[in-house]
């Protein structure tokens, strides 16, 4: 699945199914969807024995998760994310060429032991405990494949895809080796059970919707929850004592929830030891006045885009409609107001799925090249004709609401900017800023809004980790918040998650790329830059591109 992303000048989500998420302080609208190349990262990287030991690390959140449970819809947040990687088995890492690796302090091995049909074979390390000290086992991935594979409605998933084409969990030769056969060949088959949660969870759907909404129930990470303080707005994590691997270098981590539009000052006042600068500008800016600061950035594989609502009966249903309203906003305009300091040959982003540099990425955009003439006749010919300053048609002006959340520079910006752009063309942006701490569960996944602009966090899995994003279904929402969607599109979907073959993969993934702009799912503006400030002594942390970080490295130079 894909994350939103959520923190400092953006909104971020994360896209859910066989790939994880991302983590960050990107700002309040960003979710995981695509990834991009592989391009290394910068995080300072120093060996274990050169790691101070102690301290307490500050990290910024946008809010309080919601929920403690990555799996269930309102738990893809990239806030709620940074938290649970602390805690919860991560089985495979990402790299930082956006390659999975598998962890040692989970796996001894995994390998494809059959091909026709694919069956994966894990081997789990036999010292890996959930905190009650039951094994990890078997019966935690049968659990989970089952509460995820969409057979059983009562789960709120975010997504399924990864899962829907397994066939069977089985055990092997004993209870730490795990045998997943699949119904049909699927290609991002490592980004599956990413993180592992444990049986009791994913067995429950009870426990799996709402048993993680006040607190995480168990760790099998370096750390544990100490406390949860929703008054101070804290959630403090400590070492966990029984932890098997190489102890954390941190005593603690202690994340903060804080309004993006206050971060900045408070990483300059030492109350966070982290900034992510994002897409912002006056972030960037600031962060530059710090003393003793790193600006560490890679290239990142989240990007921002508008989401555009075709639900039935929304004023944006037509995809004519929605095609037409693109072609006025000028993407080039926001790329550039939002981070051309920061990125100076920034351009916009043109393909839903793969980001600039990665293998088989290409610009499908031409379709809603910007041509405001274009835009006004292809909206006369639909009936929605100017009256005055503002096209109307059976009665019903072209106004639509653009639904952002309080305290986002970055999403303020945009918004103002696609209001006076579309003005020009006759259609009202009517701009609804409302309280971050919820600008997901009560309106992104509810469809309360007609557009709305976050980022989602890509993944090394692009394919199946977004497609929860792009597949209409007509019981579930997944991550597809505008229900915009067709068949073709779908059946496209299982044919490039069942390709094996990298090029032909790429070849299918472009031709879901150029429908998803004809139909005018969501207009994309740029790859978010991945920029983060930190002191300069901090170690193994910042701008980590594809990878994931290991919490037990993260800390301050000795």
């Amino acid at each position: 699945a894909l994350m939103p992303l959520s923190l400092a000048c953006v909104t971020l989500l994360s896209a859910c199914g066989g790939g994880g998420g991302g983590s960050g302080t990107g700002g309040v609208g960003d979710v995981s969807g695509g990834a991009p190349p592989a391009e290394g990262n910068d995080i300072n990287p120093v060996p274990r024995d050169q790691v101070r030991e102690g301290g307490d690390f500050f990290w910024g959140l946008s809010s309080m998760p919601p929920q403690f449970n990555y799996f269930q819809l309102d738990g893809t947040e990239r806030d709620n994310k940074s938290v649970i990687d602390s805690m919860m088995p991560e089985i495979m890492k990402g790299d930082a060429q956006s390659v999975y690796q598998p962890d040692p302090n989970y796996l001894e091995s995994v390998e494809v032991t059959s091909t026709s049909p694919q069956v994966i074979t894990y081997r789990l390390n036999p010292e890996a405990i959930w905190y009650d000290g039951r094994q990890l086992d078997w019966t935690d991935f049968e659990a989970q494949w089952k509460a995820l594979n969409g057979t059983n409605p009562a789960y709120v998933v975010s997504g399924t895809t990864g899962y829907d084409v397994i066939e069977s969990v089985a055990m092997g030769a004993n209870p730490q080796e795990v045998v997943v056969t699949f119904s049909s060949p699927f290609a991002d088959w490592k980004g599956n059970f990413l993180p592992l949660y444990p049986r009791e969870t994913m067995s429950d759907p009870t426990v799996f919707n709402e048993g993680w909404i006040q607190q995480p129930l168990t760790s099998a990470g370096p750390f544990k929850v100490e406390n949860i303080d929703t008054t101070a707005q804290r959630i403090t994590v400590v070492r966990n004592e029984k932890w098997w691997g190489e102890p954390a270098k941190l005593d603690r981590i202690i994340y903060v929830a804080l309004d993006i539009a206050a971060q900045p000052e408070a990483f300059a006042n030492g109350t966070l030891s982290w900034l992510d600068i994002g897409p912002s500008v006056s972030s960037f800016q600031r962060a530059q006045q710090v003393a003793d600061v790193d600006i560490r950035t890679a290239k990142g594989p989240n990007y921002r885009h508008i989401t555009f609502n075709g639900a039935p009966g929304s004023i944006l249903e037509d995809p004519a409609v929605r095609v037409a309203i693109m072609k006025g906003i000028d993407r080039n305009v926001l790329t550039q107001s939002q981070i051309g300091p920061i990125v100076p040959d920034a351009k916009p982003l043109g393909n839903h799925l793969f980001v600039e540099g990665q293998a088989g990425y290409e610009d499908n955009s031409g379709v809603v090249a910007y041509d405001p003439a274009k835009a006004a006749s292809e909206l006369d010919a639909l009936g929605w004709v100017q009256e005055g300053n503002v096209r109307a048609k059976d009665g019903q002006q072209l106004a639509i609401r653009d639904v952002i959340p309080t305290g986002v520079p970055v999403s303020e910006a945009e918004a103002k900017i696609v209001q006076q752009q579309l003005a020009a063309i006759g259609v009202q942006v009517n701009i609804e800023a409302v309280p971050s701490d919820n600008f997901f569960e009560q309106y992104v996944n509810v469809g309360n809004f007609d557009i709305t602009h976050f980022s989602w966090l890509g993944t090394p899995s692009p394919i199946s980790s977004a497609s929860g994003i792009f597949r209409l279904t007509p019981d579930s929402v997944d991550q597809n918040y505008g229900r915009v969607g067709n068949q073709k599109i779908n059946d496209l979907l299982v044919d490039a998650n069942a390709e094996l073959d990298p090029v032909r993969q790429a070849e299918i993934v472009n031709e879901i790329d150029r429908e998803l702009w004809a139909i005018g799912h969501s207009l994309l503006q740029y790859q978010r830059p991945d920029a983060v400030a930190v002191k300069n002594n901090v170690v193994n942390f910042g701008a980590k591109g594809f990878a994931d970080y290991d919490y037990t490295l993260i800390g301050f130079a000795a």
